[in-house]
């Protein structure tokens, strides 16, 4: 080939790759968009009744933050079949939800605390294909929606009118799965999600394996295309920012559970539950802050 037609070539190819790369670049999500947040504390978590959720709660002003274990599901529930109490949440208008699952059977249950103090449960027949377990529930900023997810390696998380607050919602019916997030990567062992925002979620991954973001107990970033409704599904957009701290005394396999973002303070509060004996002793509730 002629020296100025292999000029033109390579400028040509150049040329080419140059385009290539910036609509790559275009294309992927902004490393810029994904928040650090910096561990700045923590409490000991008490296992019986601290364990398994947490939420921060607006009404009544000067209310205390809530949490969930074992230890917290009254009698009357238990002795029903709801066995197992996820991580709650609470619409900013006061209303305060906690999910329930049993060991065996069909259905869901939500249980909610009205501003006034009183209680009523919703129950949710599961769908064709959808897992049994119920182990956190995120209220939308309008209090209108309430994401919900399933246990194991997933793709989606689930979508309800809020029990309590949306005026679709009776405890008397069946509380209808309204629409679906589907993400772009998958997750594993989601124990909490909330909202920072109508279209972003900070959610807490027990991941045992580490083999789909490089890390186990990963603290995960879900950007949304658009706010939640039951009208139509929305696109997530996942993105792994750190691992949670793993400190005990005692060696052996951590729980990451429960997750709260308290938008009053700026303050994202994750429980982490230490293995073997030193459950007891120095389970934690880590305080972080963004940068």
């Amino acid at each position: 080939m002629p020296l100025r037609a292999r000029q033109r070539c390579h400028a040509l190819l150049a040329a080419l790759v140059a385009l290539i790369a910036t609509a790559v670049l275009a294309a992927a999500p902004s490393a810029s968009a994904a928040d650090t947040w910096t561990e700045a504390g923590s409490d000991r978590a008490d296992p019986l009744t601290e364990s398994q959720g947490l939420t921060s709660v607006e009404v009544p002003a000067g209310a205390a933050n809530r949490y969930t274990g074992i230890g917290t599901i009254p009698i009357g529930v238990s002795t029903r079949g709801w066995n197992h109490v996820g991580d709650p949440d609470a619409s900013y208008d006061g209303h305060y939800i906690e999910p329930y699952q049993a060991d065996s059977g069909t259905a869901k249950m939500y249980r909610v605390q009205a501003p006034n103090g009183t209680w009523s449960e919703y129950v949710h027949a599961l769908s064709p294909g959808e897992a049994l377990n119920n182990s956190w529930v995120a209220v939308s900023p309008d209090g209108q929606w309430m994401l919900s997810g399933e246990w194991g390696t997933m793709t989606r998380f689930l979508v309800f009118p809020t029990p309590g607050v949306n005026a679709s919602t009776s405890p008397s019916a069946n509380l209808p799965q309204a629409a679906t997030v589907t993400l772009d990567h998958a997750v594993r062992d989601v124990q909490g999600c909330d909202f920072l925002s109508a279209t972003q979620l900070l959610c807490s991954s027990d991941d045992p394996a580490g083999t789909l973001f490089g890390y186990t107990k990963p603290l995960l970033q879900i950007d949304l295309t658009a706010a939640p409704t039951g009208s139509a599904n929305v696109t997530g957009h996942v993105t792994a920012l750190r691992q949670l701290p793993l400190r005990s005394g005692c060696s052996g396999t951590f729980e990451a559970e429960g997750i709260d973002y308290d938008r009053r303070t700026g303050t994202l509060r994750v429980i982490v539950v230490s293995p073997g004996f030193c459950v007891l002793t120095d389970s934690k509730t880590y305080r972080f802050t963004r940068s």
